[in-house]
This record gives C-alpha cells, sequence and structure tokens, in this order.
C-alpha cells in the first residue's frame, strides 16, 4: 500500500502544485469546512474535514463536495469513550450549577440528555465506502478492524496522541503516521481516557519523544509562525499541523463571534477546560470558564449536549461560547488560505 503521503504528493504532482509540509487541523463544530480542506489542498497543504457531531448523512455530502472539488479527501473521526460511571447524575448536578448562566441567555437546560458514541462506526464505513486518501483518529485509539478496513480500502490511517503510552499503542494497530498532539493545541485534547487530565507536554518535546516508533510523526500544537513550524520540523516532524492559525481564514466556517473573540482578547490567557464539553479543551478565558470550570465533571459528551443550548442562545457573546484556540492565538491572521500558509513556511 502506498504510503500516507504517496497519494497526495501523486495528486499535487498531477495538479501542478508545491507541497507544502502542513496539514490543516480538524476543527470540529464548525471551522472545518470543505471549502476551507479544498483550499488548503490547493495551495499545497492537506485539508481536512471534521467529522465529529455531524451525522452519517451530512458527513457524506462533506466528502463528496470535497472530492468534487477534486482534491484528496481527508477525514478525522471522534472514537468518544465509554459512557463515564454516574456520569448522568453528574451531568444532572452541573445543569443546577448552570442556571444562570442558561438564564442570563433565556435558555432551557435539559439535564436528562443522552449519551452519544457520534456513530463513529456508521462513518468509518462511510469512509472505507468513499475509498477516502486519510483518515485520522482522535479521543481513542482504533481498533484492528478500523486499520483493517481502511487499508483494505487504500486509506492510510493517522492516530492523534498526547503521550509515549498512547502511541505505542496506536503503533501496536498498524497506524501509518502518528500525530503528536502537544499541550499548547487549541480546541479537545485528544487523550484516550477523557477521566485523566491530558500530559503537560510541550508538542516540540512529545515530538522528539516519539521519535522511537518507527513511524512518520506529525506535529500539532503552539504554531504561531514559521519559526515554529521549521522548529517542530527540526525536531523531527515530516508534517505540521495547523489549526489556530487558520480560525480566522477566508475559507474557514469559524463563527463571527469566535473571530471577534480571537481579535478582541489577544491579552487573554488560553486555558485547558471542562466547563463546555466534560473533556479537557484549550480556549481563551473567558467568563463561562471562569464561572463553571471548577463544576464542571468529565462527563463527554454529554456535558457538550447539555450547554449547547447556553452557546446556541449566547451565540453573539464571545464571554458566553467556547473560544477554542491555542497558545499562539494572537498570531492569528484573517486572509485567504493560500496567503496564511504561505506565511507559515520556513
Amino acid at each position: 500500500m502506498s504510503t500516507w503521503r504517496d497519494r497526495v504528493r501523486s495528486w499535487n504532482s498531477d495538479a501542478g502544485i508545491s507541497e507544502l509540509p502542513l496539514i490543516q487541523a480538524p476543527m470540529a463544530g464548525g471551522p472545518s469546512r470543505p471549502a476551507l480542506a479544498a483550499a488548503v489542498s490547493r495551495a499545497g497543504g492537506i485539508g481536512f474535514l471534521a467529522a465529529g457531531y455531524l451525522t452519517p448523512d451530512a458527513l457524506a455530502r462533506q466528502i463528496d463536495e470535497l472530492a468534487g472539488a477534486r482534491v484528496p479527501v481527508a477525514v478525522n473521526i471522534f472514537l468518544p469513550d465509554a459512557d463515564p460511571p454516574h456520569a448522568a447524575d453528574e451531568v444532572v448536578r452541573y445543569a443546577d450549577e448552570l442556571e444562570p448562566a442558561a438564564a442570563r441567555v433565556g435558555a432551557t437546560l435539559d439535564p436528562t440528555v443522552a449519551y452519544t458514541d457520534d456513530a463513529y462506526r456508521e462513518k468509518i464505513a462511510l469512509l472505507v465506502d468513499r475509498r477516502v486518501a486519510l483518515a485520522s483518529f482522535t479521543f481513542g485509539c482504533p481498533q484492528d478492524w478500523m486499520v483493517e478496513q481502511l487499508h483494505a480500502a487504500g486509506t492510510a490511517v493517522i492516530a492523534t496522541v498526547t503521550s509515549i503510552e498512547e502511541a505505542d499503542a496506536a503503533a501496536a494497530v498498524g497506524v501509518d503516521a502518528i500525530c503528536a498532539q502537544g499541550t499548547e493545541a487549541g480546541g479537545h485534547r485528544a487523550t484516550f481516557d477523557q477521566a485523566t487530565s491530558a500530559p503537560d507536554t510541550a508538542t516540540i518535546d512529545l515530538v522528539d519523544a516519539l521519535r522511537r516508533f518507527d513511524l512518520p510523526v506529525i506535529a500539532a500544537g503552539g504554531v504561531a509562525d514559521s519559526r515554529d513550524v521549521a522548529a517542530l520540523l527540526a525536531a523531527g516532524a515530516v508534517a505540521v499541523q495547523v489549526g489556530t492559525a487558520l480560525l480566522r481564514a477566508d475559507e474557514a466556517g469559524t463563527s463571527p463571534t469566535h473571530r471577534a473573540g480571537l481579535a478582541a482578547f489577544t491579552s487573554r490567557p488560553t486555558v485547558l477546560t471542562r466547563a463546555y464539553s466534560g473533556r479537557q479543551a484549550r480556549g481563551i478565558r473567558n467568563r463561562f470558564i471562569e464561572e463553571f470550570d471548577a463544576a464542571a465533571p468529565a462527563a463527554y459528551p454529554r456535558v457538550n449536549s447539555l450547554t449547547r443550548a447556553i452557546r446556541s442562545a449566547g451565540s453573539d457573546d464571545p464571554e458566553v461560547i467556547n473560544l477554542w484556540a491555542g497558545t499562539g492565538f494572537a498570531a492569528a491572521r484573517g486572509g485567504p488560505v493560500v496567503e496564511l500558509l504561505r506565511a507559515l513556511t520556513p
């Protein structure tokens, strides 16, 4: 089977595109739409669709749209772990804590939200059927059957990890590459066990530690400019995954409020929080995080479903919605993807 890079290189060569060592991070919830993935691929990088929170039918439409743009299709799948014990009771308690925030925005909370596995099996079957170029996994280690089915369809497989132990598990099931997500990365941490705190390991240190594996390593987290990209490549990464740097891109599906928060809150720090989803995620500190982080249980995805009503009702307020961002978010700029990737290229 061809390597994960070979299929992209072949397409780039046929299309006359110069290859860049940059991969667009799959950012679920809106930013990673087909227009962004297509623009990244046309600029010489690798664009990703984010399957998280989409129905299988919605994902199928996005895959077909991206395939219609005649670029390689890469898709990220969430592998949420099992429903934690007592999660339902903890979510009911958290709903009581959230009532003041819900009242402020006029939202009605449903504390009986159900557990969901994000239809990951149906989505994997869809990727196999569409024979996509790349499949990556987050929140868990892909199982043998997943890797085998995807490989049989000609799809290369990437596992996102935050530690040596997770990388060891991913290597054991035969993945083609490892995405090393450092603590600086924006959005959800990729830890296999949501109940544990994510390792506080810098991206460059994690890349160096994972060189012991006979697998290509992709670096993810803390990329603000071309110097960061150069440093990660020098540390042994074969490519660098960027997400926050593209949140303000013209082609991204980032909401206006999220874009405004990125621009207005540059003096604020980013923090890891469970307040919005129950899983640790890095975002810009705002009022919602300050008020509710300490009370939030490790109960993903129930907490994510619970807070959706507040985030929807308060969608125009950056103090209410989740402003996922990595530590280098102050350097993020608007403009066409091709210009942003050019600025990030060493």
